[in-house]
C-alpha cells in the first residue's frame, strides 16, 4: 500500500485558554497543501519496522507517529517513509505520518487525537477551523490558493514556543498568537521572516510554532516567480504548493 502524508499549514491561530495540565486550547484556521509531502509506502508484516529515507530523516524507533499508529492500532507492519517535510517546521510533518496510517488501516479521529493534537485534522484534509486542543473541526469553504512555503535550516520544538509564550504572559501576533513566542525561542526568525517578506512582495505568516513561514497567492503565476526570489533570498527549503480540497489529503492511499 502506498500512501501520501501532506503538509499542514497554519494560516491564523489564537490562543484562548490554558488547561491546568498545560494543554493550550487555540482557535485556528488550517489547510493541507500539496507540497511538501511524505509518501508512505507500507507492507503488513509479522513484525514492525520502520525505514526512513530522504533530506529530513527522523528517527526510525518507537517513538516516531508512524510506529505509535501502528501501536495504538495494534497491527504490525513493515514502513518505509519517504521523508520530504522537515521536523520542526510547523507544517505537521509527523502527524500527517500518523493520519495516513491510520486512513490506510480505517483507525478513528479518537485514536489520532491520543496521538496528536493536529492528526485529526490531518486525517480530513482541506481547510477547517480547529478549535479546543484540536479535536474540534469545523470544515470551511475556501477557495484555491497557492502557498510559498520558505523553510530556514533550524527549527523550533513546539513545547518550547508554547512555554515561550507562557512566559511572555500570552501576548498577541497577527495573525499568529505564537510568533513572539517562537522569536523568542529562536531569535534568527526574525530575519529569516524579513527575507522572506522582501523577497516575495507581501506579509508572511508564520506556520504553527514555526520555523516555516509561508506566503499567499492568489494568482500560481505570481506564486511561482515569488517561490523563486524567495529561494535566492533564503538559507533553506522553499515550495510552491496549491491547496487540497476536502477529501484529498485522506484519500490519497492505494
Amino acid at each position: 500500500m502506498r500512501a501520501e502524508a501532506f503538509a499542514k499549514v497554519t494560516l491564523s491561530l489564537r490562543i484562548t485558554g490554558v488547561h491546568a495540565d498545560g494543554y493550550h486550547e487555540i482557535d485556528a484556521v488550517m489547510v493541507t497543501v500539496s507540497e511538501p509531502h511524505d509518501i508512505l509506502e507500507i507492507e503488513p508484516s509479522a513484525t514492525t519496522s520502520l525505514e526512513i529515507d530522504g533530506e529530513f530523516a527522523v528517527p526510525a524507533d518507537a517513538s516516531n507517529l508512524v510506529w505509535r499508529a501502528l501501536d495504538a492500532l495494534g497491527v504490525r507492519a513493515a514502513v518505509r517513509l519517504h521523508k520530504r517535510i522537515p521536523a520542526g517546521a510547523g507544517l505537521g510533518g509527523g502527524s500527517a505520518d500518523a493520519a495516513a496510517v491510520l486512513r490506510v488501516f480505517g483507525g478513528s479521529e479518537v485514536v489520532g487525537a491520543q496521538l496528536g493534537a493536529d492528526v485529526p485534522f490531518c486525517m480530513r484534509g482541506g481547510a477547517a477551523r480547529v478549535r479546543g486542543i484540536g479535536e474540534q473541526i469545523e470544515p470551511i469553504e475556501r477557495l484555491e490558493q497557492h502557498l510559498v512555503i520558505a523553510t530556514p535550516r533550524f527549527g523550533c520544538v513546539t513545547a518550547d514556543v508554547y512555554r515561550a509564550w507562557d512566559e511572555l504572559g500570552g501576548p498577541h501576533g497577527e495573525p499568529n498568537d505564537l510568533e513572539p513566542a517562537a522569536h523568542r525561542v529562536e531569535p534568527r526568525l526574525v530575519e529569516f521572516k524579513r527575507a522572506v517578506e522582501d523577497a516575495a512582495g507581501q506579509a508572511a505568516i508564520l506556520a504553527g510554532s514555526g520555523s516555516s513561514y509561508v506566503v499567499v497567492f492568489d494568482d500560481g503565476v505570481q506564486a511561482a516567480a515569488a517561490r523563486q526570489r524567495v529561494a535566492e533570498a533564503i538559507d533553506g527549503w522553499t515550495w510552491l504548493g496549491t491547496t487540497c480540497p476536502a477529501g484529498d489529503a485522506a484519500n490519497g492511499s492505494s
